[in-house]
């Protein structure tokens, strides 16, 4: 979960409690990767996208990245705290389910991930994207959907991206063998709406807590947005067979702070609900953004999950 793509810059015009959530303890660099190593390694200021090759792919999507593992039925809380411009403080929350939903997007049958974004009890955002592990480990993002919404009406979707699409480009939301001292890698690029991030492979064989566990041999992702310098850096926090456990700013304007609170199998009604979500989105993306969206197929339910 959330490794498809940065946790946004606050669009909107809030600041986000990092002091109530940044608890982690990272220490040092371990032995064979100093402090210097893992600086110069986020040295780099842009990235450029790979090949896409549909054949690389297999004809049925199955994401098992140790790193960024998605079990369909599983459901992730990325929660932290916000204030607004009247000092008063809201609960902000990312929510994420893997679907067992499946999309073809530039010749790949692709993973669909539903994700909202609330704050309080307002969702400001609602996404579908799409996922694919490489034959070689690795996991590709190949576009995003997300809804934007306020006072609980849809305004539009202008940060849709589909790879293939309008010079878009897929990208690396994982490497299979993440290593410090490779090179920064591109997560995703759509050009006709100014996107563009970039990662690179920061420490290894970190320790982050949360409020009930800490997490060994974490892997952390420095990540940036080469066409908005302004916003500075994130640092995701991956743990082994569980995914992002912890994002915390690492400099910039309006940065987003969140930990993980929860991951567990939705129960068979839950999911079900959820999987009409995620459908009724994807059959509105033909309507709100048609230019785009519409050289996709629709998707489809063609994986087994197993509820609670």
């Amino acid at each position: 979960m959330l490794a498809h793509r940065r946790v946004r810059w606050v669009p909107w015009n809030l600041v986000v409690l990092a002091a109530l959530l940044l608890t982690s303890c990272t220490p040092a660099a371990p032995t064979g990767q100093s402090s210097a190593t893992a600086a110069k390694s986020v040295g780099a200021r842009d990235c450029s996208p790979l090949p896409l090759k549909p054949h690389d792919f297999p004809t049925s999507p199955k994401v098992d990245n140790r790193f960024y593992p998605l079990v369909p039925g599983m459901q992730f809380f990325m929660d932290g705290a916000a204030v607004a411009e009247d000092g008063t403080s809201h609960p902000h929350r990312i929510a994420t389910v893997v679907t067992d939903l499946t999309k073809v997007v530039d010749g790949v049958r692709s993973l669909v991930l539903f994700e909202q974004d609330i704050e309080g009890n307002e969702v400001l955002e609602s996404e579908v994207f799409f996922v694919a592990q490489r034959k070689d480990g690795s996991v590709w993002t190949l576009g995003e959907y997300p809804e934007e919404y306020e006072k609980g009406k849809l305004t539009g979707a202008p940060s849709t991206w589909i790879s293939g699409t309008a010079g878009a480009r897929s990208g690396i939301a994982m490497p299979a063998h993440p290593r410090v001292g490779t090179p920064t890698y591109l997560q995703g690029l759509g050009p006709a709406i100014g996107f563009k991030d970039c990662a690179t492979v920061f420490r290894t064989g970190q320790r982050a807590c949360r409020t009930l566990r800490c997490y060994d041999d974490v892997l952390v992702i420095d990540e940036f947005a080469p066409l908005e310098p302004e916003g500075g850096h994130q640092r995701k926090f991956y743990a082994p067979g569980v995914g992002v456990v912890q994002v915390a700013a690492a400099g910039g304007v309006d940065p987003e702070a969140l930990k993980l609170s929860r991951a567990a199998k939705l129960c068979a009604q839950e999911f079900s609900n959820v999987r009409q979500q995620a459908l009724a989105q994807d059959n509105r993306g033909y309507d709100v953004a048609r230019d785009v969206y519409g050289a996709t197929t629709r998707a489809q339910q063609t994986l087994d999950a197993r509820p609670c």
